[in-house]
């Protein structure tokens, strides 16, 4: 519960049915912030902030302790609020779906500070709770095959838990895992990652991954292009027990 913010709204003599009129949003999620305790975007927190005549501070101070980089947030505040996540990736095993030890090798050449390095893996890690937590979105992850084959040298036992992680996941009732196998040759998710969310409002939002600073795009037409590519991509995996089956033969290999 945000006590805090429900405080201020008794102040104010608002409901959670009169701010979602207000900031234009679902009832139904103006009440996840009361009642859940979950962060609204930035915009609406300003927004509500606002309306209540308080600072953003003061109604979501967890908001100072985020430990992801700052251009990360909004994403992270998107994965918490959607009901769906339909994600692709070529080069890595997705974050949601990571050990510990992967996420830290996946930064760990990068130039950073050891802590620099903790920092990074822990919020990775933290993040995963979305997929266990009730009510959480439905998560469908794409990957191609090269994933689970692809290792630092001399990482056997690292990629070897990390694959066991995929089968455990893709048993979950809340995520499905599909592999673009080998044989598929070139496809249109050569042109590099995404991931799609959808909110409880039916709004979408895409995260289009770089070798800078990632994107968030809200745009119909970025959104329609990447829900073609998107089609075309699932089309060419597998069906959710053949990828599990590849997953468990790809981590009897690296054992």
């Amino acid at each position: 519960m945000n006590h805090g913010l429900i405080a201020a709204m008794t102040q104010a003599g608002e409901t959670a049915e009169s701010l979602a009129a207000q900031v234009g949003v679902d009832p139904k999620t103006a009440q996840r912030w009361v009642s859940k305790g979950r962060i609204p975007r930035p915009q609406r927190r300003s927004q509500l902030a606002a309306i209540l005549g308080r600072d953003v501070e003061d109604l979501w101070p967890d908001v100072l302790k985020r430990r992801e980089p700052a251009w990360f947030r909004p994403w992270v505040e998107i994965e918490r609020e959607a009901v769906s996540l339909r994600g692709f990736q070529l080069a890595w095993v997705p974050g949601l779906l990571q050990t510990e030890a992967y996420a830290r090798a996946t930064v760990e050449g990068e130039g950073l500070s050891p802590s620099e390095v903790d920092e990074l893996a822990a919020t990775r890690l933290a993040r995963q709770a979305i997929l266990r937590r009730h009510g959480g979105p439905l998560y469908v992850a794409v990957i191609d095959e090269g994933v689970l084959h692809r290792a630092r040298p001399g990482a056997r036992e690292l990629m070897a838990a990390q694959v066991e992680r995929l089968v455990e996941c893709a048993q979950l009732p809340s995520v499905q895992i599909h592999i673009v196998p080998a044989s598929a040759g070139m496809y249109p998710g050569f042109g590099g990652p995404f991931t799609l969310a959808e909110l409880p409002d039916g709004a979408r939002v895409a995260y289009v991954d770089s070798q800078a600073q990632a994107q968030i795009l809200e745009q119909g037409a970025d959104l329609v292009t990447l829900e073609r590519r998107w089609e075309r991509i699932r089309g060419e995996a597998l069906s959710r027990s053949q990828s599990l089956d590849l997953l468990r033969e790809a981590a009897a290999a690296w054992t």
